[in-house]
Parts: structure tokens; sequence; C-alpha cells
């Protein structure tokens, strides 16, 4: 069921959403969380899809706020606030809240969105581009125990990395770094195949890639040696080499699809290594609500 409000409030908002529940048979909600989706016209689709399919194994209100700048006629230029609302076989497994801010109202982000949140439920917030300078002082970030920002969609992923570093606060991580997680089991599993003293290593990777950056900071303070960065021609990172007093620890993954292990004295071996879709990340990040050290450390090592 979809409903479209125009020049509206929160309050009437939520007696929409409360009447649309009613209407397709679901008063009550099972939603596990809000997830406020921070997005521009351009992004919003894609955003939506990922979050609806996400949704799926956590049921959330998803509420995404698209600040509009009104051109034309005096009348579109004046403060005012539209929202679509989805809610049942239109909004997968939870709600959808599309609201669009116009005039002074953009400035006013947190006060439009704290009376959509569902009640004594965590928040998380998503920027799948042009992320805050400090996520958590953003008036949508700080209504947020979780913020999730994605260093890839900017024009320099680096210098992303260093501004994150910068404003880091407890709850913050970025898509760059949840795209590591099978790379890191991976490596964590080779090594304790074959526990052996560690001299070197590198990450081979398409150039200014920052899930490479970020793998190549957590090689270095976990095995506490230099890990080299190389430029290839992707997609994305195609391999990482551990050397060891036994031999090299070898992770190709040249299509981004399946990936050839090799350990020293042992047969090669064909691991699934797959390029993750923006809907599996994100389900990942709503998985745990706490601060992620491992991220934080990370993203605070100066690269060697």
């Amino acid at each position: 069921m979809r409903t479209e409000l125009t020049d509206t409030t929160s309050s009437k908002i939520d007696r929409a959403l409360l009447a649309a529940r009613r209407a397709v048979g679901s008063p009550t909600m099972g939603l596990v969380l809000t997830l406020v989706i921070a997005t521009d016209e351009e992004n919003a689709y894609d955003a939506v899809r990922a979050a609806s399919e996400a949704s799926r194994e956590h049921p959330c209100r998803i509420i995404v706020v698209i600040k509009r700048t009104s051109r034309g006629p005096h009348k579109l230029r004046q403060t005012r606030l539209d929202a679509e609302l989805r809610v049942g076989s239109d909004a997968g497994s939870g709600e959808i809240v599309v609201l669009r801010l116009y005039g002074e109202l953009t400035g006013q982000a947190g006060s439009v969105v704290l009376p959509l949140l569902v009640p004594d439920a965590p928040v998380v917030a998503w920027w799948p581009a042009d992320a805050p300078a400090d996520p958590a002082r953003d008036p949508l970030g700080a209504l947020a125990q979780r913020r999730i920002t994605d260093a890839d969609a900017t024009e320099d992923p680096i210098a992303a990395l260093a501004e994150r570093a910068a404003s880091y606060a407890p709850g913050d991580t970025d898509l760059a770094w949840t795209r590591l997680t099978p790379w890191r089991a991976l490596l964590a599993a080779a090594l304790d195949q074959k526990p052996v003293p560690l001299t070197g290593g590198g990450v081979e990777s398409e150039a200014g890639n920052p899930s490479a950056e970020l793998l190549a900071r957590w090689l270095e303070e976990r095995i506490a040696v230099p890990v080299d960065r190389l430029a290839t021609d992707g997609p994305v990172i195609t391999g990482v080499r551990l050397d060891t007093t036994a031999g090299e620890i070898r992770v190709d993954r040249p299509d981004g699809a399946l990936a050839t292990l090799i350990l020293p004295g042992a047969p090669d071996r064909t691991v699934a290594l797959k390029i993750r879709s923006t809907a599996e990340l994100l389900a990942e990040e709503l998985r745990r609500l706490d601060a992620d050290l491992s991220y934080a450390s990370a993203l605070r090592r100066l690269p060697a």
C-alpha cells in the first residue's frame, strides 16, 4: 500500500502510517530498528532497494531523507514537507517513509525524523554517498547508535578515510570495511593453518581502493610487519600476499568471484570470495550495533 502526503507534518505522517498498517491488516509493529537513509534523488532508488532487501533479515522502518533545492515558481521554494509511505507488500519486511524536505526545513532534518523513529528501538543512519565530515555530529547521525558511510562512493576514497579517522566516534563504520569481512576471515584461517613467523606482505588492488588500504592497515597491525600496496587493473582487491619463513601464503582473486588460496607445502584450493551487493553489506552491518574496535584501530593507523 502506498500513500502520498503533500505539504504535511511529522504527526500527520505518523497517523497515516498507523492507518496504512490497519488497512493492510497489520496494526502492530514487528520492527527491530529504524534505518535512516540520508541521500539525494539520484541515489534514492538504489538505496531504498538495498535497504528493502536487507529488511528481510532485519524488519525495520526505513526513513529516507531527501533534501530538495526547489526551483521555479515561488510556491515551490517555500518550506514544505512531502512524504511517500509504503506499507505491506510495497515495503518488503518493514515500512518505508520517503521524506522530501524543501526550504528552511532542509536544515531541520533531525527534528522532522525524530517523531517517526520506532519507539524503544535502535537507530542506524546510512549515507550511501556524500556523507558529512563528522557523522556523529550530523543532526541525523546524532539520533543513531550506528552510522554507516561509504568511502568508495567519494571522489577521493583515501582522503575520505583520513576524514573518517579524524572524526571517528564509537558506532561509526564504513562499507569499505564491511567489504573486507570475507577477506579477513580467509586470511585469519590461513594463518591458523600455517602458524609461522611473518616477514612482510602485500595487498593488490585497483588504485585508490579504500578497502585495500584498510586491509593493508589491518594486516600491519595484526602481523606487525610492513605491507606493500600494489596497483592492479582490478576489479577491487585482486590478491593478498603474506611472506613467511616457510614460504609465501597467497590469495589470488583475479575475476572478483573465486579465489585461489596458496599455502606452502599444501595443494592450492579454490574458495568463494565474491564481490557482495550493497544489500548484503548493509544486512551485515545491521547485525551489530556496538562499536567496531577493529575498524577503529585500522582506520586510525597511519599508512606505513
